[in-house]
């Protein structure tokens, strides 16, 4: 593995130190308590180092957006691997589930049906136990980007909840661009409320980057996906 020698290390323990404040002031505005929120690092185009390095510091819940970098990055570390918590963040083709079930705890972007019974293929055959799953909800109904159709919504859970080999965990949105984050997250609470009705165990709430976690925990995210405020701007290391 490429290091960034004893430089880094000191750099991530002041950013995760900050991050960890950041979380701790929103829950504390709102009456939260801050266990409550799950650091999802997302290390996409860093180091395995980087990994390493947060690793020994505690978050082992660990973002990547790529079926073939993380791949990379658990030959890479070794041992470390197999006690980090890998989610995957970033769009997934249904060709990657065979590989993805292998490795994630938890996927966070699954938003059609096709992907879902995918995935619970992919598991029966080649995992013991569940796999997490967030829906990915498109809050301006704008394809390019990703997520479901709010209308869409109910029959997607339906369809996950119908496979034993997949656990729908809650839901995933990122502010469409121009729109109030404040505004965002309020809609995905409520469309949480609305799954939790017919799913009471989806009760988790994926929400929340470097720019808008406040937000995102004031209206009820469990898991804040951060990778800029934590690790620095990126420079792209993998093909």
């Amino acid at each position: 593995m490429t290091g960034d020698g004893e430089l880094r290390p000191s750099a991530l323990v002041t950013s995760l130190g900050a991050v960890r404040a950041r979380i701790s002031t929103a829950c504390e505005a709102v009456g939260r308590d801050p266990q409550q929120v799950t650091l999802v690092a997302v290390t996409k185009t860093c180091p395995a180092d980087d990994v390493a390095v947060l690793s020994r510091l505690g978050v082992n819940d660990i973002g990547e957006s790529k079926d073939q970098e993380v791949r990379r990055k658990i030959t890479e570390l070794g041992p470390v691997a197999d006690v980090v918590r890998w989610h995957l963040v970033g769009r997934l083709q249904t060709n990657k589930a065979k590989s993805v079930v292998g490795y994630a705890s938890a996927v966070h972007s699954l938003d059609r049906a096709k992907l879902a019974r995918a995935l619970a293929e992919a598991a029966a055959e080649h995992r013991a136990t569940p796999l997490d799953v967030f829906l990915q909800i498109s809050l301006d109904d704008d394809p390019e980007r990703g997520g479901v159709a709010i209308a869409a919504l109910p029959r997607l859970a339906a369809t996950v909840v119908e496979r034993p080999e997949l656990r729908l965990r809650g839901v995933m949105a990122v502010p469409p661009i121009g729109v109030d984050p404040e505004a965002a997250f309020a809609r995905l609470a409520e469309l949480s409320q609305q799954v939790q009705a017919e799913h009471p165990g989806a009760d988790a709430i994926s929400a929340g980057m470097s720019d808008d976690l406040e937000a995102a925990v004031r209206h009820g995210s469990t898991h804040v996906r951060v990778g800029t405020a934590l690790l620095g701007r990126r420079k792209q290391v993998f093909s």
